[in-house]
């Protein structure tokens, strides 16, 4: 399968998922400051789903420019990646309406989950089919990303547990715990996943 195709269909996705989201806010209904204040939980949940989409594309991309072909099975777990993915404007919008409530944050965490089990099947994919092309080179280095790493860790797993402990308690803190965990993937990548082209 064409990788490049693949690649843009991706792309493409991702951009309408960022479009959906961007469009959700809230025009203010005053000139008055108060009226952007009020936006400012979706502001904030937009944000964190802004740099949660823009670390998964980053990343994705490096999976990609290494993958030696795509075949029919990574393609339809990407489709499952992505998809998981089209819904974050949908869980976005209802934390950035009711951020303090905890039913949109589980939901939210929920989503994110399912976002890192589907990617985590997607870089396992990728790494099967160079490993069985002879590209141990490939699989290494896909295999060495810190993100699969640390998805794939028991303390990727914890912080689900502690995220879902912390919004029965304070639910707003599910998506400042998010935010967090995503300025550490977004900091911790691949030495040189600024050198692929």
């Amino acid at each position: 399968m064409d990788k490049s195709r693949v690649a843009a269909f991706t792309d493409a996705v991702v951009a309408i998922i960022l479009t959906i989201m961007v469009l959700e806010f809230k025009t203010p209904e005053t000139f008055n400051w108060e009226g952007i204040l009020e936006e400012g939980p979706y502001l904030f949940a937009y944000a964190v789903s802004f740099i949660y989409i823009s670390v998964a594309w980053y990343n994705h991309h490096y999976m990609f420019a290494l993958a030696p072909r795509i075949t029919k099975r990574i393609f339809w777990i990407n489709n499952s990646w992505l998809f998981s993915m089209s819904l974050v404007p949908v869980s976005t919008a209802w934390v950035g309406e009711f951020i303090s409530e905890r039913a949109p944050e589980y939901f939210y965490l929920i989503i994110f989950f399912i976002w890192s089990i589907t990617y985590m099947w997607l870089t396992s994919g990728i790494i099967k089919t160079a490993s069985e092309m002879g590209e141990n080179e490939v699989s290494n280095r896909i295999s060495a990303m810190p993100i699969y790493r640390f998805l794939r860790s028991i303390w990727g797993y914890l912080i689900y547990v502690v995220v879902a402990i912390a919004i029965y308690f304070y639910p707003p803190m599910g998506i400042i715990i998010t935010l967090i965990e995503l300025l550490f993937m977004a900091y911790y990548t691949t030495d040189d996943s600024d050198q692929v082209a």
